[in-house]
């Protein structure tokens, strides 16, 4: 019963809209049809990209060389801390052959080789976190602006059903409830509009968040691997005498 009476009454609203509230509508309507495009393409994008990332983590904490993953050729689409992983991975292996230090018969990184390997793991983070940031400000823009433009166009609805009353000299409420009906339907749209993308939002940022401090701790924890894994951080004293050693043998030394 009340589902058709306001389904009459918005088609009542729309049939005698201004010019101008019409031109609202129609922008909040596209508005919101952007906004529900970000919602749905966000919401799976961050579905996909929590459960990839739970089976990344899962799979990294049953490792100890932080290359082992990339070793095993395993990939996990989808998952920011694994887009992480793999660009770390890659620059540590290019340092590895373009750079490399032998410690008792093991390839290993220079310190300043390591710093490259973890501005490139600064750059991935910031990459992830700009990707999943991507669109929001849609939803922020809907949720912010939908409300306002509903507004004005109502205002502006009013001011005008006002003019004609006033150029009709007829003042009885069946003059002005059509204006009126009209220009309040701009801001029921805008309404419309802003509450599921203010609802969207809200979630989203949260998940968000989440995915980045978990990006964040993961790039932290991958960084101290490599670091004691692939880094040569012998004392000067040591390197030294292993450079003494080598000279002595008649081998060529490595910058160290």
């Amino acid at each position: 019963m009340i589902q058709p009476i306001l389904a009459n009454a918005a088609v009542y609203a729309i049939e005698n809209a201004t010019t101008e509230g019409k031109i609202t509508v129609i922008v909040l309507l596209l508005l919101s049809l952007f906004s529900w495009t970000v919602i749905i393409t966000k919401f799976r994008q961050l579905t996909i990209a929590r459960g990839a990332t739970k089976k990344f983590l899962a799979a990294y904490a049953s490792t100890r060389d932080p290359l082992d993953i990339k070793k095993r050729g395993e990939e996990f689409d989808g998952a920011p801390a694994y887009s992480l992983y793999e660009r770390g991975a890659e620059e540590l292996a290019y340092q590895l052959e373009k750079n490399p230090i032998t410690v008792k018969g093991e390839r290993r990184i220079s310190p300043s080789s390591f710093e490259a390997v973890k501005v490139v793991l600064e750059e991935a983070a910031a990459a992830q976190a700009m990707s999943l940031e991507k669109g929001m400000i849609v939803l922020s823009t809907a949720v912010a602006g939908g409300p306002f433009i509903g507004l004005l166009g109502t205002v502006w609805g009013v001011m005008s059903t006002f003019a004609g009353i006033a150029a009709s000299n007829s003042a009885s409420l069946t003059a002005m409830a059509p204006g009126v009906a009209a220009a309040l339907v701009a801001t029921v749209t805008g309404l419309l509009v802003a509450i599921p993308a203010m609802f969207g939002y809200n979630f989203m940022v949260t998940t968000i968040r989440h995915i980045t401090q978990e990006l964040d701790g993961f790039a932290t924890r991958y960084a101290n691997q490599i670091e004691h894994t692939y880094v040569d951080n012998r004392d000067i004293e040591d390197k030294i005498a292993w450079a003494l050693t080598r000279v002595e043998m008649g081998e060529n030394t490595p910058a160290i």
